[in-house]
């Protein structure tokens, strides 16, 4: 019995040891480096690119048509490890937003909004 409790204790004590030593990213926010705010793209692949996160393992990347708040369509969400994501985006007003992720914690979004247009 005295096995069994201790074995079960140290599962607790690893499994807890994670959260503990995992980064708080909670505090900080990720800065858009493009599309900016207000931008003009021509239509046909756009890029979405920020800066890195210490201590994050993945991004949450999503796309809104033509704002999340007015939402007709959510044109992408995905859970990625790098800091950029290549999109083929129709003629139209978009909003993106992104934020950092690990294990224990995430930050907020970070939202900019832009449009695609057929011709420059």
């Amino acid at each position: 019995m005295k096995k069994i409790v201790g074995i079960l204790l140290l599962c607790c004590l690893i499994g807890c040891e994670e959260i503990i030593y995992e980064d708080d990213i909670s505090v900080n926010s990720v800065l858009i480096l493009a599309p900016t705010n207000g931008v003009s793209l021509v239509k046909g692949d756009v890029t979405f690119s920020w800066q890195t996160v210490n201590g994050a393992t993945d991004y949450e990347l999503q796309v809104a048509t033509p704002t999340f708040q007015n939402a007709s369509q959510i044109v992408l969400d995905t859970i990625i490890t790098d800091v950029s994501f290549t999109q083929l985006l129709e003629a139209n007003t978009y909003e993106w937003r992104i934020k950092a992720l690990n294990s224990a914690y995430e930050t907020t979004y970070t939202m900019s909004g832009f449009e695609v247009v057929t011709e420059p």
